[in-house]
């Protein structure tokens, strides 16, 4: 690929065009307050999808309040792992309500592409903590891994009102959230491998609150197109 041809690193898109997002407005520019000023000037190249060109991220935000889903996920955070910021990336798809950062403040936003700006980032400093948030909230926290004893997801009805809780890539859990969680789920496998990315495990559990949960039969939905 030449460097004429050369892909922005940030465009989630292979098979798209070859430019990310929309060049600067044509014609009058619209009227509403929802609309920046400098995008409609330059153009869009965001990762965002066509409902929210030209739009500011305040607009946006405040548009995803109206009708964000009532689960959340919550990611521990001990070894500043790269997963972190796919598994905010998938929240922002899915619209969870609230992504919560377990243990270290700092976390790694690579992964996410800039979608935590347009998403509800809490930290809490250990899962008790987190745990106290969510019951206050009558939220059921339930942890994902493959540990002895957990329930099958594929089987079991996810409650509305949830958080999902993942541990790092590799050690899984913590033995803290092992024991602060009300129960435990588990994704099947049939491989020879011991376990999935925490990322995509991530992405499975949010997308079994979809099929369980979510209103599909309003348009609201994104499937590609504006």
């Amino acid at each position: 690929m030449s460097a004429v041809e050369e892909r922005a690193p940030y465009d989630p898109m292979p098979h798209g065009p070859p430019e990310v997002g929309i060049g600067p407005w044509e014609g009058p520019w619209p009227e509403g307050e929802q609309y920046d000023a400098r995008l409609l000037a330059e153009g869009d190249r965001r990762n965002v999808v066509d409902r929210y060109r030209y739009w500011t991220v305040e607009a946006i935000v405040a548009d995803l309040d109206t009708r964000r889903h009532d689960f959340h996920v919550a990611i521990e955070n001990w070894q500043h792992d790269f997963n972190i910021g796919t598994i905010v990336r998938t929240a922002n798809a899915f619209l969870a309500a609230e992504v919560h950062i377990v243990g270290n403040r700092r976390w790694n936003r690579r992964g996410a592409m800039v979608t935590d700006r347009y998403q509800h980032v809490r930290h809490h400093p250990d899962v008790p903590a987190l745990a106290a948030y969510l019951h206050e909230r009558e939220l059921t926290l339930l942890g994902i891994d493959n540990l002895p004893g957990s329930l099958h997801l594929e089987t079991t009805t996810v409650p509305r009102r949830v958080c999902f809780l993942f541990g790092q890539e590799g050690p899984g859990l913590s033995e803290g959230a092992r024991t602060a969680c009300d129960g435990t789920f588990s994704i099947a496998q049939f491989g020879s491998t011991r376990s999935i990315n925490a990322s995509s495990a991530a992405a499975i559990a949010m997308h079994a609150w979809v099929r369980e949960h979510a209103d599909l039969s309003d348009g609201a939905a994104w499937r590609g197109g504006s």
